[in-house]
């Protein structure tokens, strides 16, 4: 399954073909990610995202149309990865325990490198069409995430899980993203709590039930 968000790139103004230019435009949005991490929104600009790629402000232009264009590329690949997370914890075969485990370490590694950018990007102006892709995005990440939730608890999916998947990625996500606002992303007691806190939500209502009979 394709993790991607949308295989288009509308707000581009072209679409590299040759691996060249694809490894051209992943430096450039890398670096767009780094610029809006470091300065946000305001302190944004296509000549310091050239500078920090080690391009000329034309390579950028050749790909990006104006800045929102390249803001929209940093979006989408930051939605693709928190779907990539995912998606990786959903496949593994593994306990209930260590798939947590490693869903809250990618969860934590994805924001670490960045950790300003969801806020930065939270704060944009919204050029148009910006609100299709969060919807499309939040869509499928309460999917994958309800996916998780029926492999926690060894059985498929049902349709109560889409409440506890809204509650536990809320419950993540603000935690994670607290932490990187605090500096706290790198703490171990912040991962051991995460994982506490999730394992005793996902305890699967059932099984409670039976012991509380026993």
């Amino acid at each position: 399954m394709s993790t991607r968000v949308s295989e288009a790139a509308a707000a581009m103004r072209k679409a590299p073909r040759q691996a060249r230019s694809r490894a051209t435009v992943d430096v450039i949005v890398t670096a767009g990610a780094r610029v809006l991490d470091m300065h946000g929104w305001a302190g944004f600009t296509t000549n310091e995202v050239a500078e920090v790629a080690g391009v000329s402000i034309g390579s950028v232009y050749q790909y990006f149309p104006n800045k929102l264009a390249l803001v929209d590329a940093i979006r989408r690949r930051h939605f693709d990865d928190v779907l990539a997370v995912l998606q990786r914890a959903h496949d593994r075969q593994a306990s209930p325990r260590r798939l947590v485990e490693r869903l809250i370490a990618d969860l934590i590694a994805v924001h670490r490198d960045y950790p300003s950018l969801h806020r930065a990007l939270l704060d944009l102006p919204d050029p148009g069409g910006v609100k299709a892709v969060y919807d499309a995005f939040q869509k499928e990440y309460l999917h994958r995430y309800a996916l998780i939730v029926a492999a926690c608890r060894g059985r498929p999916s049902v349709k109560a899980d889409a409440m506890t998947a809204q509650v536990l990625s809320s419950a993540l996500e603000g935690i994670v993203h607290n932490a990187a606002r605090r500096g706290l992303l790198d703490d171990p007691k912040l991962k051991r709590e995460l994982v506490r806190l999730a394992c005793g939500y996902l305890e699967d209502p059932r099984d409670g039930a039976t012991r509380a009979r026993e």
